[in-house]
């Protein structure tokens, strides 16, 4: 069973490297962000959970709470937590991570690779990420195969993204940065457009259809 976007997260409750935790009660009245990977003591999973480590002070600012998750056992994760952080050269892991080793939450979260098994031949959980917005709603989710390395950079872009438009009547258009040019919503009247937005323009297209409203970021 995947979790559609919009849907209420399910509420786990985990066992996890900072011990006994719900999903929910963890995230408190913020953002949160699961995201899971192969195996501990594997290359690009270390490479990964190290960045998220070094990144924790910019999902501070943003009010993001982030775990992350995999089917080995909690020593295990606290044992490869050293690794991560000798090889990234963080001092401080501030997140806990899940152990799901009956798969309870993989499967639920529909995260399982076929094609990735471990060495008793059941499938490893995939690179997924899900967003979670303060009325505990998927608001995003992406999955990654277990040869791609994902991009935390994105992450921030993507949640800063998330965080504006939750709140204004505004899209961000492709490869859009935080401080960069909006897109009005084609919801928004041209009159509310004008009180709204007082510093948008209209883009001129073939169709002369007024669809592309460009504002500064409000």
């Amino acid at each position: 069973m995947a979790i559609n976007l919009g849907q209420e997260f399910p509420n786990f409750e985990c066992d996890t490297t900072d011990g006994k935790l719900k999903l929910h009660d963890y995230w408190g009245d913020g953002w949160g962000i699961l995201f899971s990977h192969p195996a501990d003591f594997t290359p690009v999973c270390t490479t990964e959970l190290g960045t998220v480590a070094s990144l924790i002070p910019e999902f501070t600012k943003r009010n993001v709470k982030c775990i992350a998750l995999s089917c080995d056992p909690v020593d295990s994760h606290k044992n490869w937590i050293k690794d991560i952080q000798a090889y990234n050269k963080v001092s401080e892991f501030g997140y806990p991570i899940i152990s799901d080793p009956n798969r309870e939450y993989a499967i639920k979260l529909g995260m399982l690779d076929p094609a990735e098994k471990d060495k008793a031949g059941l499938p490893m959980t995939a690179r997924a990420v899900f967003i979670v917005g303060p009325d505990k709603k998927l608001k995003l989710s992406l999955l990654y195969p277990a040869t791609t390395g994902r991009n935390f950079n994105e992450i921030l872009r993507v949640v800063d993204s998330l965080q504006l438009t939750a709140y204004k009547k505004v899209a961000t258009p492709a490869n859009w940065e935080s401080g960069g040019d909006c897109m009005v919503l084609p919801t928004v009247s041209k009159e509310d457009a004008t009180k709204l937005f007082p510093k948008h323009v209209v883009k001129e297209v073939p169709s002369g259809k007024p669809y592309l409203r460009i504002t500064p970021q409000p």
